[in-house]
């Protein structure tokens, strides 16, 4: 299985980057390590790009950060999935989050959860914390070309 997300950053007094926290009963009281970009899966055929794009859309509600998107890699979790990964300069108000939702059948009845219950802003020292570890790959990558171009 393969995924594609977005990194959106941003400079305030430092580096920021967005991060989404993932919806659902099972993530509701885990913080460290939980977070990840805004991601979802790459269908067949599909370029991991424009899925990287539909997915934030389907996942906030906003349109995708504009180009240019700078390349972080691809990393591989746990679980065996590959997520190939972008960042884009964008500013996006947290407060503005729309997301999309998922059902779970919890008990025998069906429940309707958000993809992502939270979106926040964070330094990146921050934000490799809040992360998921692999995800520290996509956060050197993104210090290194910002370092690189300014």
């Amino acid at each position: 299985m393969r995924s594609a997300g977005l990194l959106p950053y941003r400079f305030a007094a430092e580096l920021e980057v967005l991060i989404a926290h993932p919806g659902g009963p099972f993530w509701a009281k885990k913080d460290t390590g939980a977070w990840s970009l805004v991601k979802g899966v790459v269908e067949d055929g599909e370029d991991p790009r424009l899925a990287a794009g539909r997915e934030f859309t389907e996942e906030t509600g906003w349109p995708p950060p504009p180009e240019p998107w700078l390349e972080l890699g691809e990393v591989r979790l746990r679980s065996g999935k590959w997520v190939v990964g972008w960042a884009a300069a964008a500013d996006f108000d947290p407060v503005d989050l729309r997301p999309g939702e998922f059902t779970m059948n919890l008990g025998g009845r069906q429940a309707k959860f958000p993809e992502i219950d939270r979106v926040g802003w964070f330094p990146t020292n921050v934000a490799r914390d809040k992360l998921n570890p692999v995800y520290g790959e996509f956060l050197d990558e993104l210090e290194r070309l910002v370092q690189a171009s300014g």
